[in-house]
């Protein structure tokens, strides 16, 4: 049986390979915000007790991989054209974490940001071999990310007197530029801020009326990599196609009273 001119055991193997990863993505979890090795002989001392097997990060992981090779299938002729697939197989995982991390501790490791970087770096570079627009469109996307939420930064600060986003949000963003391009990235920046806002409210609202507290900050490295899983699985242009016309609803909606 296949399907997208896969075989059916291409997902399974796919699938079995998410699993693996998100115990991988269990353990970073609990090892990068305590600043130690990822790869150590602690993680087959500690797998083979159970410790760190977090079905949830499993499962989400092993769904995506399976939805990636779908959406991207595995062209046989030559293996450049496989490079978005391959990416995203690595990117995938650092989303996952950078979600995680930033929503329990509130900060985006420099580790994984710095990683992120380099193994988008090192996509560029093979993607420059045979298409040298490419990546300078990965490139631009990178100071193009950085451009964007750096501007929003400082102009928060100098009008609230407070940092709208931190520091680690703005090298996330720019790290993504690298597997996203320009245009992507400004996508994924507008999502971002869409998306960021819908829920900000909701959780205000809850903190502010149900559990009474007057904590104000919201972590926005979520929102980030919400908005770039989002944009992996959706063709380019989509988003900015769907803004513009609830744009132009909203403005009809708003000239009709």
């Amino acid at each position: 049986m296949y399907f997208n001119d896969i075989h059916i055991l291409g997902y399974v193997v796919i699938a079995a390979f998410g699993l693996i990863v998100g115990k991988l993505i269990a353990w970073s979890n609990i090892r990068l915000p305590e600043k130690k090795k990822i790869f150590s002989r602690d993680f087959f001392e500690e797998n083979k007790k159970g410790i760190y097997c977090n079905y949830i990060f499993m499962i989400i992981t092993a769904i995506m991989y399976v939805i990636l090779l779908y959406k991207f299938g595995i062209k046989k002729d030559e293996l450049l054209k496989n490079l978005d697939l391959i990416k995203y197989i690595f990117l995938i995982p650092m989303l996952i974490l950078a979600f995680s991390i930033d929503i329990k501790h509130r900060i985006i490791p420099n580790r994984l940001n710095l990683t992120i970087f380099e193994i988008g770096l090192l996509f560029t570079f093979i993607y420059g071999i045979t298409n040298v627009n490419m990546a300078k469109d990965y490139i631009l996307g990178m100071f193009a990310g950085v451009a964007i939420f750096g501007i929003i930064t400082l102009l928060g600060k100098l009008i609230s007197g407070k940092e709208a986003m931190g520091l680690g949000d703005v090298k996330f963003i720019g790290a993504l530029g690298l597997y996203f391009g320009v245009n992507s990235i400004a996508e994924i920046s507008l999502l971002s801020f869409i998306v960021a806002t819908i829920i900000s409210i909701f959780i205000l609202f809850i903190r502010l009326l149900i559990l009474k507290t007057k904590d104000e900050y919201i972590a926005f490295g979520p929102f980030i990599a919400i908005s770039a899983i989002i944009c992996i699985f959706l063709p380019s242009g989509v988003i900015f196609d769907k803004f513009l016309f609830m744009c132009k609803l909203i403005s009809n909606q708003i000239l009709m009273f």
